[in-house]
């Protein structure tokens, strides 16, 4: 084996998780293979939309017609403020109605279990389901009942899923961090204190858990709203500038480990 396994963890972080289509637009232009995805929240839909078999050009189509009119079925508040059904069959129909084990790159999608607190890895099983679960931010979208468990946000536990794509086989670990804890006095919803408050909690655990990437992808988005699915555009080139920057020390991490591949041969 001389090429190495390569892992893409995909953040959580709303909007600005659409700088995922960015990164992954640069990966395919330098020819730079994705063996295995792991996302939370907006990572796990980009991932799956992705390891579905969707192209990066049809992800650009996909991401300016998004409208958040897609997902806002409101429901009376009692558990969360939109019911989730309508993003749901979003997501079923463009990965194809496939369970996550007949993707073509293999994804894991990782949620929280609000009952116990324990970090939920879905690698099988409908895939539409799982990234649900994923996207299920607490407060505003009603948790995922799944089973015995109560689904909500991958992001909660684990912001960057580093560890879940290493631990699926990867030999080196891309990461993107597109939610990053910056100061943001442009809060005005309920939406943007619970992911303004989401981002704050996670910044300590993100910082000791990004550190297994052998390169971390940080797009400069402090400019965009987590919510507001305005400025989509400006915000995958934003994925673009941030993974063409870091392009070179990608190639590099590969590299390193074909020589020393080829040392211990």
């Amino acid at each position: 084996m001389n090429q190495p396994k390569i892992g893409l963890a995909l953040g959580s972080g709303g909007a600005k998780g659409f700088s995922h289509i960015g990164v992954l637009k640069v990966l395919h232009d330098h020819q730079i293979p994705i063996d295995f995805i792991a996302g939370s929240s907006m990572g796990a839909l980009i991932g799956s939309l992705y390891g579905s078999g969707q192209t990066v050009e049809n992800l650009y189509r996909l991401a300016q017609i998004f409208k958040r009119k897609y997902f806002l079925d409101i429901t009376v508040p009692k558990m969360g403020l939109i019911q989730g059904n309508r993003i749901k069959e979003y997501i079923r129909f463009f990965t194809f109605g496939k369970k996550l084990e007949e993707f073509q790159t293999p994804v894991a999608v990782v949620a929280t279990d609000l009952y116990t607190g324990e970090k939920v890895v879905f690698q099988e099983g409908d895939a539409a389901d799982a990234v649900r679960a994923s996207i299920s931010i607490p407060g505003i979208f009603i948790p995922e009942k799944y089973g015995e468990r109560l689904l909500v946000d991958g992001g909660v536990i684990d912001r960057v899923p580093v560890t879940v794509v290493r631990e699926m086989g990867a030999d080196i670990v891309f990461a993107v961090d597109c939610a990053h804890f910056h100061q943001n006095t442009n809060v005005s919803s309920i939406y943007d204190v619970i992911m303004q408050s989401i981002d704050i909690m996670q910044g300590e655990l993100v910082q000791k858990t990004v550190m297994d990437a052998d390169v971390l992808m940080l797009p400069t988005l402090s400019q965009y709203s987590s919510t507001a699915f305005t400025n989509i555009e400006e915000i995958i080139k934003e994925g673009e500038k941030e993974a063409e920057k870091q392009i070179e020390k990608m190639k590099k991490a590969i590299q390193k480990w074909k020589e020393s591949k080829h040392v211990q041969e």
